[in-house]
């Protein structure tokens, strides 16, 4: 459990978690499926930019690397690498991986519980078609993984077992809308890459950059995210947070530590905002990588701020 994980990485320079295998044990032993399991995405500009797409199963997180991210178009199906499993702590990591596998910037973009449509979820990944339901602040809904080839768990490692395709299944939360463009920043920290960047040591990122900022559009990207971030801690740019954006509910942190999402009164007595209920209208906006519980329609002219 874990082997492949902890052979790539070094954990003395890094900020990823190790993994508690006592505690991926006992959320093993404890996992109610039916009553829904803990799901990230995190979107992670390394080499290249890409969301990686986590599910809990037996006391860890199945990871499959998304290139384009999730499409709530249900006509676009998104390749999907299954990669290694990681340790159920991953899911709330944010932050910057500063040298070796997988050296770049890692953000908390959605996050909440996902229910398989069949309990056997084992069976379901032996044949490749996992069907489940998504309750995060911007992903909800009907979903599928398809695997195109090989079989799930070839020792061999080759690209058709690997590769799978991501779709969106046809519901009330489908629509053209793209999610990645209209809702960008953290689930965490409302954040955007450079907000992420400038918390940690931009400094170490300007004297030695990682492979991410070496060339391609990546490395363009980079480079503008960390004159930015260096803006920022800097004093020259204001942050998130001054730039008009709300805080972040943290039930989902919860979720992914076993605890039980706040009450109304938890969320009373720490000023944390309870989400809105469904189908009520405010006349206060709301940030778009809030709205965790009004669906995006099939065509919007919503305006990303």
């Amino acid at each position: 459990m874990l082997d492949k994980y902890k052979q790539k990485r070094n954990f003395k320079s890094t900020p990823e978690p190790a993994g508690d295998l006592k505690l991926a044990a006992e959320r093993a032993k404890n996992a109610q499926p039916g009553k829904g399991l803990f799901f990230c995405v995190q979107k992670h500009l390394a080499s290249h930019l890409h969301y990686d797409f986590r599910l809990e199963h037996n006391g860890v997180l199945l990871s499959w690397a998304v290139p384009k991210g999730p499409s709530l178009d249900p006509k676009t199906k998104r390749l999907a690498m299954h990669v290694e499993d990681h340790p159920i702590e991953y899911g709330t990591f944010e932050g910057v991986i500063p040298e070796g596998y997988g050296a770049g910037i890692v953000m908390l973009w959605d996050q909440g519980t996902w229910v398989p449509e069949s309990p056997d979820i084992d069976a379901a990944l032996k044949k490749g078609d996992l069907k489940f339901t998504l309750d995060g602040y911007k992903l909800k809904g009907s979903w599928v993984l398809v695997r195109t080839g090989g079989r799930w768990g070839s020792s061999s490692g080759s690209g058709a077992a690997r590769s799978w395709l991501l779709i969106k299944h046809r519901d009330d939360w489908a629509g053209e809308l793209d999610i990645t463009e209209f809702a960008p920043r953290s689930v965490k920290s409302d954040g955007d890459f450079e907000d992420i960047l400038a918390a940690d040591k931009p400094d170490v990122w300007i004297s030695n950059k990682p492979a991410p900022a070496r060339g391609g559009e990546a490395g363009a990207m980079l480079a503008r995210i960390i004159e930015r971030a260096a803006a920022l801690k800097a004093g020259d740019a204001p942050a998130a947070g001054a730039r008009g954006r709300k805080a972040a509910p943290r039930s989902g942190a919860r979720a992914a530590a076993g605890k039980p999402p706040p009450s109304a009164a938890d969320r009373a007595g720490s000023g944390e905002r309870a989400p809105r209920p469904r189908g009520k209208k405010t006349t206060r906006e709301t940030s778009p990588d809030r709205r965790k519980r009004e669906p995006p329609k099939r065509k919007t002219s919503a305006k990303r701020r």
